[in-house]
């Protein structure tokens, strides 16, 4: 079955954590034996082998370069300047990956049916679709660095990452959205772009609802109700987000999943919530709050930072969506629910934004 990942911070494991995303898993794991310079080293879990064999044919992915405070381990640099020279230099690496026949961009309707048609008849050899999201505002030096990026193929963006913004705030602070952020969310208006209200401060995400007009997405995220932190989405929201037509992609970051997770401490094994029907709950969750599943979809934000040190404990690389595929069928999701999950639901919202 065609997968709809809505989340993958490519170009970050390919520039940060210099890894050769050609090669399978476990190459590219027996590369980084014994390094030890950022967290999921040797643990990585995507590459292009792996994405193919877990059927993913299109896919959005990220430029992330923030200069958020406090600073994080990746992605972070102290000036927009600097942030802005990454993400240039990440999207190089796309265009790179097109030349090399692994990845097509995807910016329109048109080119997302040509993708789709394409993949259907020979997916061994059509490149994976991608469309391109900024993760975090922070290295638009200017509102004008929007509409350059636009031309560029950028096609959502989400204002806030961690911490203080330039833009926005972090889902780890509290305020409401800033006049910069209201300009940048009224110029994303102007260019049709598709706001993703992941990592949004709660009074910053009502704000921007309130504010943009467009299509809005949450690419990666779980349900406050089963792992209580501000990062996961209350149930309020989630209702706010379908009356919007909105699709929430699944997150497997386990300390989105299992209640009680501390990052660099707790291991999958040691949580029973921490494997892949535990993030079943999580649609489980949505899908019954809503009574439909026509608000869920898979934005797995695997290797966003981390290996299989913090993903569910029965996940060794992206390849096992299809397991988790299993499971939802199990539980009893018939195949159009399964196909609107997998990929109808992010397709649908894409086909409306860009009709």
């Amino acid at each position: 079955m065609l997968v709809f990942d809505a989340h993958l911070d490519l170009s970050l494991n390919a520039l940060q954590y210099n890894r050769d995303l050609r090669m399978g898993v476990p190459e590219i794991r027996d590369r980084e034996s014994g390094l030890t310079d950022l967290a999921g080293r040797g643990c990585g879990t995507v590459a292009f082998p792996e994405m193919r064999q877990a059927g993913i044919g299109i896919c959005v992915a990220t430029l992330l370069a923030g200069c958020m405070k406090p600073a994080g381990p990746v992605g972070m640099w102290n000036s927009p300047p600097q942030a802005w020279a990454m993400t240039q230099g990440q999207l190089a690496w796309y265009r790179a990956m097109e030349a090399e026949q692994q990845l097509q961009a995807i910016c329109n309707r048109q080119e997302l049916e040509t993708h789709l048609e394409r993949w259907s008849c020979d997916p061994d050899n059509t490149p994976i679709g991608y469309i391109l999201s900024l993760e975090g505002a922070d290295s638009l030096r200017t509102l004008a660095d929007l509409a350059t990026a636009y031309d560029q193929g950028l096609r959502a963006l989400g204002p806030a990452h961690y911490g203080i913004g330039r833009y926005a705030l972090g889902h780890d602070q509290s305020g409401p959205l800033s006049a910069a952020g209201s300009d940048l969310l009224r110029e994303m208006d102007q260019l049709g772009m598709i706001l993703d209200v992941t990592h949004l401060a709660e009074e910053t995400f009502w704000d921007a609802l309130e504010l943009f007009d467009g299509t809005v997405w949450a690419s990666h995220h779980n349900c406050r109700a089963l792992a209580d932190d501000p990062r996961q989405l209350s149930d309020r929201q989630i209702i706010a987000l379908a009356e919007r037509g909105a699709v929430i992609g699944v997150a497997f970051d386990v300390w989105m999943v299992a209640p009680g997770w501390k990052r660099g401490v707790s291991k999958p094994s040691e949580f029973p919530a921490a494997n892949l029907n535990g993030l079943a709950n999580h649609v489980d969750h949505v899908c019954q709050l809503l009574g439909s599943t026509a608000h869920t979809g898979i934005g797995t934000d695997l290797d966003g930072g981390f290996g299989t040190e913090q993903t569910p404990a029965d996940l060794d690389t992206i390849a096992d969506l299809n397991r988790f595929r299993e499971i939802l069928q199990q539980r009893g999701y018939d195949e159009a629910a399964l196909s609107a999950i997998c990929h109808g639901n992010f397709l649908s919202l894409l086909q409306h934004a860009w009709d």
